[in-house]
């Protein structure tokens, strides 16, 4: 463990708006994942330095412009534009005038979804925005890169499984900690109006006593100036009681407006909102009525991924033959499992195996680049027998 931050500064300017931004990148060897799920979704996550443990890799996947909010994968590509001719020559002068164009719409979904970013209150909710915000610019272009697509679409459904499984982010960490002060600020309640009450104990106690007739007159008498005494304290105690009712009041306020601030309201069974939305699928399911690419849940998610990773694998310009090939259509098949469309799962499962193996046969003397293959080649086997037992009617 380190208390170093795992992140550095990369100046990159914007091919759109001219702006040099600074954005975060994580270093090599910043934090780990031991496993993997059966769609490649990464898992057991160690940060080296633990203040991050909430935070997903994926946010730092894209980059927005400050200024305009064009949106990319942080790669080298993008990185490295100014020396990408193709990119300059063929792709840059139409994406810019569209971006521009649909940053200065009135119901612009440029501006709806950079409005709601917040990397340090909500981790995966930005981490979702900034890639929609990417496949938006991305299907801007003449030839949108279905690949590209899939793989972005793919990585959303996995920050909403994250979420949905306990996934912690920096608003439930927040909303954890604004709950023990909700609990101790009652408990504090509790315990002044315990304290006003054993005022007013003395208070009948003592004028019990002085009621008292089976006390003789004369001691009464004599006793009679401390009921004066009495009542002189525990009157500035009562007033020390008001003081500090007033006090709490006040301390009350400022844990409203914390709370307001720090959460954005919250939903009906006491989760933290989305800012002014009482959740984050209210936001998106507001966002979708705009821009049905928007989805709302993991399954969705998923459904977009296949749909482009099946064009892409139709199409054939961005995956090689080989291993990607390979990985591709298992996707296809593992994706489709997942979200009920079994025949399509089993056709995909089987052509990968079938795939898989003239793959591995016909490059059998090169054991590194079968390995790959292999792995696949098994995953395929083991989701195609998941497959058919859950398109089995029970």
């Amino acid at each position: 463990m380190t208390s170093e931050s795992p992140l550095f500064l990369t100046k990159v300017e914007c091919p759109i708006c001219k702006t040099l931004n600074e954005f975060e990148t994580i270093k090599v060897g910043a934090y780990t994942e031991s496993e993997s799920d059966t769609d490649f979704c990464p898992m057991n996550r160690t940060w080296r330095n633990p203040r991050y443990q909430q935070y997903n890799p994926l946010l730092f996947f894209t980059t927005t412009c400050s200024n305009c909010f064009y949106t990319r994968e942080f790669n080298n590509r993008f990185k490295e534009w100014k020396d990408d001719a193709y990119f300059k020559t063929y792709r840059l002068k139409p994406i810019k005038e569209r971006h521009l164009e649909q940053l200065a719409r009135a119901d612009s979904i440029i501006k709806a979804i950079s409005a709601e970013m917040d990397p340090n209150r909500y981790p995966n909710e930005t981490a979702i925005l900034k890639l929609l915000l990417a496949i938006f610019d991305e299907q801007l272009n003449d030839k949108p890169d279905d690949l590209d697509l899939g793989r972005f679409y793919l990585r959303i459904g996995w920050i909403f499984r994250e979420m949905g499984q306990g996934g912690i982010d920096n608003i439930q960490v927040v909303h954890g900690h604004i709950s023990i002060l909700d609990e101790k600020y009652a408990e504090l309640k509790i315990s002044l109006n315990e304290f006003n009450l054993r005022i007013n104990e003395i208070t009948a106690a003592v004028d019990d006593q002085f009621r008292d007739e089976s006390i003789p007159a004369d001691i009464r008498s004599t006793l009679y100036p401390y009921k004066d005494r009495y009542g002189v304290e525990v009157a500035s105690l009562k007033e020390v009681v008001s003081l500090i009712e007033g006090k709490l009041d006040g301390l009350s306020q400022i844990m409203r407006e914390h709370r307001s601030i720090a959460l954005g309201g919250s939903s009906e069974n006491g989760t933290p909102g989305f800012h002014d939305y009482n959740s984050f699928h209210n936001y998106l399911a507001h966002l979708k009525e705009k821009w049905d690419g928007v989805p709302v849940s993991e399954k969705e998610a998923l459904t977009w991924a296949v749909r482009y990773y099946v064009k892409a694998y139709k199409d054939g310009r961005n995956i090689a033959k080989g291993n990607q090939q390979i990985q591709a259509m298992y996707l296809i098949a593992e994706l489709s499992r997942r979200i009920g469309e079994y025949e399509q799962a089993k056709e995909y499962f089987n052509i990968t195996i079938r795939t898989g193996q003239e793959f591995i046969h016909k490059h059998r003397g090169d054991q590194s680049r079968t390995a790959l293959a292999r792995k696949l080649l098994e995953l395929a086997i083991e989701q195609g027998r998941s497959n058919l037992a859950e398109a089995s009617p029970r």
